[in-house]
């Protein structure tokens, strides 16, 4: 079965295997894992930022975030189709008390003078606006990336307005390569980021939040709170010290099998519309006559595994898990459909 669903299905490798098989390991809540606290100091330096914090998940590296940045009744201000919003269960309002301000964004990408429309006056009629999240890349936008103008662009707003500005980095290490972007870079410029290590790098689980001393003296607090805490964790952490050093620059691979597909699904007959290819996620938009899970139904006959997003989107993921000879396969596949 060639699995497109998401990068999220891969497997870490024998050199990962190994790397967690001889990893060094103590209890974390004591602090006292050598592992964790290595990670964490690589991803710190790495982003240029004070300190960092090992969650088992993006979401919960998000929502930790959150919860540290706002206190009940705020609003939180993000695209419409952001993961915090839509895939999070809810968590902004069952963690942290807040509400969400959408903004429609450009294939997720909000821009500067949205946030600015979308802060609150300083009337006790309506929610504090306390927070900006962004999402780089945008996994309901088809894998987009922010300009890194348009970022120093909202963090003005945000410094004007006296908000926090945190980044849902799940795939920010394919933005950054895509972009041929520093990592420091980003670290400069947001109050808090959360960085994924099992999605295209490949480990098993795994998250690390990012920021100031005392907003992660406070995160830890809350990961505690979450049920976060962990202790021989290390196994997990040498995944992803592993995966930093090195599944990072290999992400441009699967960012040219996200475009060997869209060059193939754009000439197929069941495919209006194609989302614009930056990174590894591929959305499609199938015709009227063809819905999404059809499409996705047919895929699966020949051992081709898909997400249709909604009743006319499909979405392929790719990542380390596909080989060349699984993309040869997948193209001769849509080719003959």
């Amino acid at each position: 079965m060639i699995d497109f669903r998401s990068d999220t299905v891969t497997k870490p490798s024998p050199g990962m295997l190994e790397a967690m098989m001889n990893a060094p390991v103590g209890d974390d809540v004591f602090g006292e894992d050598p592992s964790i606290n290595r990670l964490e100091s690589m991803a710190a330096n790495l982003f240029g930022m004070e300190e960092a914090l090992y969650c088992p998940s993006g979401t919960m590296s998000n929502q930790v975030a959150i919860r540290c940045h706002t206190q009940p009744g705020d609003e939180v201000v993000c695209a419409s189709n952001a993961h915090v919003y839509i895939y999070e269960g809810g968590g902004i309002a069952a963690n942290s008390g807040s509400q969400v301000r959408p903004i429609e964004g450009d294939f997720g990408r909000i821009r500067a003078e949205q946030v600015e429309a979308a802060v609150n006056p300083d009337d006790v009629h309506k929610a504090r606006s306390s927070l900006v999240c962004l999402e780089n890349t945008s996994n309901r936008g088809g894998g987009s990336c922010y300009d890194f103008s348009e970022i120093l662009r909202i963090r003005e707003v945000c410094n004007k307005n006296k908000l926090q500005l945190h980044l849902d980095g799940a795939r920010l290490f394919n933005a950054l390569v895509a972009r041929k972007e520093q990592a420091a870079e980003h670290g400069k410029v947001f109050d808090s980021i959360s960085i994924c290590l099992n999605k295209g790098l490949g480990c098993p689980i795994g998250s690390v939040l990012l920021g100031r001393k005392e907003f992660i003296r406070k995160a830890r607090r809350i990961r505690k709170v979450f049920g976060g805490g962990m202790r021989q964790a290390g196994f997990m952490a040498a995944a992803g010290i592993y995966a930093l050093e090195h599944n990072i620059e290999r992400l441009s691979i699967d960012h040219g099998h996200a475009e060997a597909l869209a060059s193939v699904l754009g000439e197929t007959g069941f495919v209006n519309r194609l989302f614009p290819v930056e990174t590894n996620i591929l959305i499609a938009q199938t015709r009227p006559d063809m819905p999404a899970a059809s499409v996705a139904g047919l895929l699966l006959k020949k051992d081709i595994q898909v997400i249709a997003i909604s009743s006319d989107q499909i979405r392929f993921v790719t990542h380390l898990g596909i080989t060349e000879s699984m993309m040869d396969k997948t193209l001769d596949s849509i080719r003959g459909l």
